[in-house]
């Protein structure tokens, strides 16, 4: 029997692979969007050399990991005579994959609502062919919608009454109550991170979006923000060791989790006071009555020529700006207690993520598929 994962080639995906693939002993079996079964390894390969070297990624092909050539877009998945394989062997189903694409309502219809919905018709069969152990949904604490100045706790973070900040949030909200809907009979565990960025325990990264408005930001002598506003940040190690770890769990304590720095979320004059303590030349001077200003300011840089270099940042920071004012915790206690420990404080790697991102150009120094190795045969 095998874990189904959808989304092992995207960023947090590859976290929750590594740590089933390596903690754990069930088979995994991880949808993959390619032309052909070759594709599909070289498309993991690349996402998972973050975390393993090509010798530990291809044992792990060999012998835990079963790829399923499919679209969420698509229905059944694409799966075709793939389908009934996965069904009768799918133990678990972790629902990672997803569309952040903020300003696309048409994208994160297709993928997110419609994607979701082709996996819960899946997990449906397989529960009532065998019973099914669980179903965790990968969310986001962006469902909590508009907020200002609070601390949410995870039962009180959908309310329909609230507007949602992006199609990204709005969709992600409607899955997560078509997934309890649907499958009422099934446990089902839902994750809301709040802002994903690096991780604790090395500077690498491969997701570098909001990286790059991080940087942005931290070289702006001028910040139009509250210095006492928080920031909720939490690292991607983990995020994907507690989705995992809770996963795996026969009885969860809660059927919701956010995964986020909770009350131990940094204010942003922290942030900058622990980037010049690491030994960020930069100095900034806090002015948040030119927030407003600011906001017209980055619209008008988003569409400057490309080769300028300031289109890019300013707009990830014209998507990104509404989740960084609104000064809102999200309540962490509940995954705290049941991992233990809480999450590493961003302060503690921030300065050596934002050098790896600079020096790297934003980008991650991919290696490619070994020219002189053959993948073993995968059972």
């Amino acid at each position: 029997m095998a874990v189904f994962l959808t989304g092992a080639t995207g960023y947090i995906g590859s976290y929750l692979a590594t740590n089933l693939l390596r903690d754990h002993s069930e088979r995994v079996a991880c949808l993959v969007r390619a032309e052909s079964t070759e594709k599909a390894h070289q498309r993991l390969w690349k996402s998972l050399q973050l975390h393993m070297d090509f010798e530990e990624f291809q044992t792990h092909l060999a012998d835990r990991i079963d790829v399923y050539l499919g679209d969420l877009t698509q229905p059944d998945l694409g799966l075709g005579d793939d389908k009934n394989r996965l069904i009768h062997s799918m133990e678990s189903v972790i629902h990672c994959a997803a569309s952040l694409n903020r300003k696309s309502a048409k994208s994160c219809l297709n993928v997110n609502l419609r994607g979701t919905l082709e996996v819960v018709k899946l997990a449906r069969a397989a529960h009532d062919h065998h019973g099914l152990r669980r179903f965790s949904d990968i969310s986001t604490v962006a469902v909590a919608g508009h907020r200002k100045d609070e601390i949410v706790t995870e039962d009180k973070s959908i309310e329909w009454s609230r507007s949602d900040y992006d199609p990204y949030a709005r969709t992600k909200k409607f899955c997560e109550h078509m997934v309890h809907q649907l499958m009422p009979d099934v446990p089902i565990t839902v994750f809301r991170p709040s802002i994903v960025l690096g991780d604790s325990r090395f500077p690498e990264t491969t997701q570098f979006d909001m990286v790059r408005a991080f940087v942005m930001l931290a070289k702006m002598p001028i910040l139009p923000l509250n210095p006492e506003w928080r920031v909720d940040i939490v690292p991607a190690n983990y995020v994907g060791d507690a989705v995992v770890t809770l996963h795996q769990k026969d009885k969860p304590k809660h059927d919701a989790y956010h995964l986020s720095a909770g009350a131990d979320a940094l204010t942003y004059r922290e942030v900058v006071d622990g980037l010049r303590s690491s030994g960020h030349a930069g100095r900034q001077m806090f002015t948040p009555w030119l927030e407003r200003p600011f906001g017209s300011m980055i619209n008008v840089l988003s569409n400057t020529p490309r080769n300028w270099g300031v289109a890019l940042p300013a707009s990830l920071l014209k998507v990104f700006l509404p989740y960084l004012n609104f000064n809102t915790v999200f309540d962490n206690k509940r995954v705290c207690e049941e991992m233990g420990r809480k999450p590493e404080s961003f302060s503690n790697y921030a300065y050596d993520l934002m050098n790896f991102a600079v020096d790297g150009d934003f980008s991650y120094p991919y290696r490619d598929w070994p020219t002189s190795s053959r993948t073993r045969k995968v059972a």
